[in-house]
């Protein structure tokens, strides 16, 4: 291996070879995915609402930024909203949550879910409901019925 002469010497550019160790955020294993990024109001209150789903943040996150993970490997990342940027009941941002404990999520949101007959079959092959999430975020939760 060549020796870099730093640059205070050589009046070069200085090059420095090391080797790291990685540490992986947690203990799932990486893998390529589409993960959404949710902006909110109130990021405290919002991991309290996916906690219902299971979700939490393993590093407990920074203020204005959190990564929400499952123990089979899930994520959601929610960022603090610029000021006026979300505002409930107009909210255009919706999440699916393909689940197929669908009938026991529903008793957890009971009290919340949208439409009044609970979890249905819909028309495009998913048994659902929906709920209104943090800062009126639709949140729907479902599963594919096979015919």
């Amino acid at each position: 291996m060549k020796h870099h002469t730093p640059p205070e010497q050589s009046g070069g550019v200085f090059c420095a070879f090391f080797h790291a160790k990685v540490t992986v955020m947690s203990d799932f294993e990486a893998r390529t995915a589409v993960i959404a990024i949710l902006p909110v109001n109130d990021i405290p209150q919002a991991e309290q609402f996916f906690a219902l789903l299971g979700f939490s943040a393993p590093d407990g996150g920074v203020s204005e930024y959190r990564i929400l993970q499952t123990p089979d490997g899930a994520e959601l990342h929610l960022t603090q909203a610029v000021a006026g940027w979300v505002e409930a009941g107009r909210n255009p941002f919706g999440l699916y949550f393909r689940r197929p404990d669908v009938d026991a999520l529903a008793q957890v949101f009971a009290d919340q879910i949208i439409e009044k007959e609970g979890p249905s079959l819909k028309p495009w092959g998913m048994y659902e409901f929906a709920v209104n999430g943090p800062d009126d975020v639709l949140v729907r939760i479902g599963w594919p019925v096979r015919a």
